[in-house]
């Protein structure tokens, strides 16, 4: 014998009607169009009540990962990242290397009057 037919086959337990009449009104939104470098638009949606100055300037674009910004023929470019510098690096830019042999000596000097082996 075959199972009984249901007149919610192929609905789920709850499910009713769809529409504002059963969910609420929605809020009022305004759409906000960002284009990244590549001329790919990725579309935001805010509240119409949010200042302008909370909507941002900028985004990552989701399908490139590039910034993308609201001006459509000025989309903000890649920003070039400084590499990586070590401590050393730094030390070379405020230090010559006659001053560096200096502090290198004085140093020096002081551990071995510690150690008592100063010559």
């Amino acid at each position: 014998m075959v199972s009984g037919g249901s007149a919610i086959r192929g609905s789920r337990v709850g499910s009713g009607p769809m529409g504002e009449q059963d969910r609420g009104v929605h809020a009022e939104r305004i759409a906000v169009s960002y284009w990244d470098a590549q001329g790919n638009e990725t579309v935001r949606y805010f509240a119409a009540n949010l200042p302008e100055e909370e909507i941002p300037a900028v985004i990552d674009s989701p399908t490139t990962g590039l910034p993308a910004g609201r001006d459509r023929e000025n989309p903000p470019q890649l920003a070039k990242n400084e590499p990586y510098k070590t401590h050393l690096a730094y030390v070379k830019e405020r230090r010559t290397e006659e001053e560096a042999k200096q502090i290198l000596e004085d140093a020096l000097e002081k551990l071995r009057e510690r150690r008592g082996t100063s010559a």
